[in-house]
């Protein structure tokens, strides 16, 4: 029935003669799939309500090749007329990657194919790139498993579609991941990573924000031990200078994203070109987490004074500083310029093992989770976890990733809060004095203490910054690959 209201209501009626009953029964599903107000047309938003994990540039822009009345959305008739076409240059382009003419691709002639465009792959990524289009698993790839994977993307173009094929999307939400997100170089240039990065620094914002209290007990625990017990810090923090107190040293470490997030993006992509060199590969994740973590050497490196002043401004006392500028001159004027780059060595030790284990278990947990629960015919790139999934993997992966450099990150707090006067004067001015008195006097606990709130902080941080950065991007138009 829907089929004839379809035929009755479409402006070209004879687009339906030359197409197999197989073709417009196997359409017709999908526009009745995609046409969930049984209107007769579809939208962008139909088409990315059902296929969530398209891009929505593609498409806003496959329909828009589609739509020739130029009405904003397409009825069934416009809607066979693009499909058909699409899939008979999709059809010529399998084709001549189909060079056994066997129907169906192979390693082999992936590999092939990647090499007569001048971009070499080994065996092992080209059944990668098998496993993402591969339905039935058979790590061949049939033209059905070809089409339907391509049918969204807008160019038939050998090149693009690999260069779509290889992006490989990644998101980590954990508050503060050194490894940015992989962006195509059509998000590159059509202003897509701008939006991404003033939603990721909107997220951090308020995610620190709402956080500040549990960031300011942990670092006084590491500062200066357990002090009696959280209770009693926040007591002690409260009668000192109020609830307005607990969220000294906020302002600095919200300013800090910023900067933090725009170095960091910059030197990553640069990372990745001198990882890359000629070689056209997708960077695996070794050389993923090798460039998270220059990166965040690089931008660690350019804001680090804002990191000392920050830890200052978090344990300062009422009346100790009147502000960020004053805090600044006031550290260089009885400690000079060295004083904003104490600690800087641990810190710099830490990224790597945070990176890499950050990362690494991100993408374990979120692969283990789509292999074992992912609906039949889903591949990894297609699908999509669950919101609580990927906060999950977040929040673990940013807590195993902590617990690997929480010691340096200890070290590095007590340097920073520390004038070098009294640093000498505790026998504390390296990183293995600081570990040698805390194990002394603490045993090896001693190097994990202020991590209970860390860990309290860790679910709320993750959740904020993972919903406040979905609102904000959606609001910019900036949906991710």
């Amino acid at each position: 029935m829907r089929l004839r209201n379809r035929r009755e209501k479409a402006k070209d009626p004879d687009s339906f003669e030359q197409l197999p009953a197989y073709d417009e029964e196997r359409l017709g599903k999908l526009f009745d799939a995609l046409d969930k107000d049984e209107n007769g047309r579809i939208s962008a938003n139909d088409v990315l309500e059902v296929f969530s994990h398209v891009p929505e540039e593609h498409v806003k822009e496959t329909l828009g090749k589609a739509d020739t009345a130029k009405t904003g959305n397409i009825d069934f008739a416009e809607f066979v007329r693009y499909i058909v076409d699409h899939e008979k240059r999709l059809a010529l382009t399998f084709s001549k990657l189909d060079q056994n003419k066997d129907g169906i691709l192979d390693a082999k002639e992936i590999m092939s194919s990647f090499e007569k465009l001048g971009l070499k792959i080994d065996e092992t990524e080209a059944r990668r790139l098998l496993k993402r289009m591969d339905a039935s698993l058979s790590l061949t790839i049939s033209f059905e498993e070809f089409r339907d994977y391509f049918l969204w993307y807008p160019s038939t173009n050998v090149k693009d579609l690999f260069g779509y094929w290889r992006h490989s999307a990644f998101s980590n939400i954990a508050e503060d991941s050194l490894v940015p997100d992989d962006l195509t170089e059509n998000e590159l240039t059509s202003g897509m990573w701008w939006r991404h990065l003033v939603a990721g620094g909107i997220a951090g914002c308020v995610s620190r924000t709402a956080t500040a209290p549990l960031d300011r007990i942990k670092t006084f625990f590491q500062v200066y031990g357990k002090l009696g017990g959280m209770k009693h810090c926040v007591q002690m923090l409260l009668k000192e200078g109020g609830y307005l107190g607990l969220w000294r040293g906020n302002g600095m470490n919200v300013l800090k994203i910023a900067p933090e997030s725009a170095i960091k993006f910059m030197s990553y992509e640069q990372m990745k070109k001198i990882l890359k060199g000629d070689s056209e590969a997708e960077l695996n994740i070794q050389e993923r987490i090798l460039a998270g973590a220059g990166a965040g050497a690089i931008s660690q490196s350019a804001i680090y004074p804002m990191e000392v002043i920050k830890t200052r401004l978090t344990l300062r006392r009422t009346g100790e500083f009147d502000g960020i500028f004053h805090a600044a001159r006031k550290i260089y004027r009885n400690e000079g310029l060295r004083a904003f780059y104490r600690g800087y060595a641990p810190n710099l030790i830490g990224i790597l093992p945070y990176a890499g284990i950050d990362l690494a278990v991100y993408e374990t947990l979120k692969r283990w989770y789509i292999s074992k629960y992912s609906i039949q015919g889903e591949t990894e790139t297609t699908a999509k976890p669950p919101a609580y999934i990927v906060l999950g993997c977040g929040v673990v992966s940013s807590v195993c990733g902590q617990l690997s450099s929480y010691p340096l990150a200890l070290v590095k707090t007590k340097l920073q809060a520390s004038s070098s006067v009294e640093s000498i004067k505790l026998g504390e001015n390296s990183t293995f004095g600081i570990m040698k008195s805390i194990v002394a006097k603490e045993g090896l606990p001693g190097l994990y203490r202020g991590m209970g709130p860390n860990f309290m902080k860790a679910v709320p941080a993750v959740s904020i910054s993972y919903v406040v950065y979905e609102h904000v991007r959606d609001s910019l138009g900036g949906h991710m690959t």
